[in-house]
């Protein structure tokens, strides 16, 4: 199954009976940060309503979807089934909820959220989804060189580069296919 994810922010919008609902759809790593960013920016806000969806090392996805005060079940699963839908990986959505004065009822709140957060979806630019891996790989100093350019030409990242007696031991990251070529 092919994933995707975002590697930056997107944002969208909806209306309804005068509640207005704010999507921001941020990758995973920049999630809680945001959160906290939001709820400080919009203060007179009524409700965060959030779901996210992360890899863990094991392969396994943790996710969730929170409704923050909103009936049970009526906004953070419907946010998560969205981003499901999707297939987003690594990825979380934070929907601001502003109060018109109407009451949406239940299917009227599912509808809202999942329509702000699929807007969002729809704004973002997605990108595949690759696992990164971490490996350690060493050369003596007559390679070194060698070992640096196939690192560069992969397009991998190194974490860091260290010196010894004989040569050069640098981790690296990146897709997981990729580091296997290393």
């Amino acid at each position: 199954m092919d994933l995707f994810t975002v590697s930056s922010e997107a944002t969208g919008e909806l209306e309804d009976r005068k509640s207005r609902f704010l999507a921001f759809l941020v990758p995973y790593a920049d999630f809680a940060a945001r959160l906290e960013a939001l709820r400080k920016e919009h203060r007179k806000a009524n409700h965060f309503v959030t779901a996210h969806r992360h890899l863990l090392d094991d392969d396994r996805i943790e996710e969730s979807g929170k409704d923050d005060g909103e009936p049970a079940g009526t906004s953070g699963m419907p946010t998560l089934k969205v981003l499901q839908g999707a297939k987003l990986i690594d990825a979380g959505v934070i929907v601001v909820r502003y109060f018109g004065g109407v009451k949406l009822g239940g299917g009227g709140l599912a509808r809202a959220y999942s329509g702000a957060a699929a807007d969002a979806i729809a704004n973002a630019r997605l990108v595949p989804f690759q696992k990164l891996a971490r490996k350690t790989v060493s050369a003596e100093f007559a390679h070194s060189s060698d070992l640096e350019r196939q690192v560069e030409t992969l397009g991998l990242t190194v974490i860091s580069r260290d010196y010894t007696a004989t040569g050069v031991t640098l981790v690296v990251e990146g897709p997981e296919d990729l580091i296997e070529q290393v």
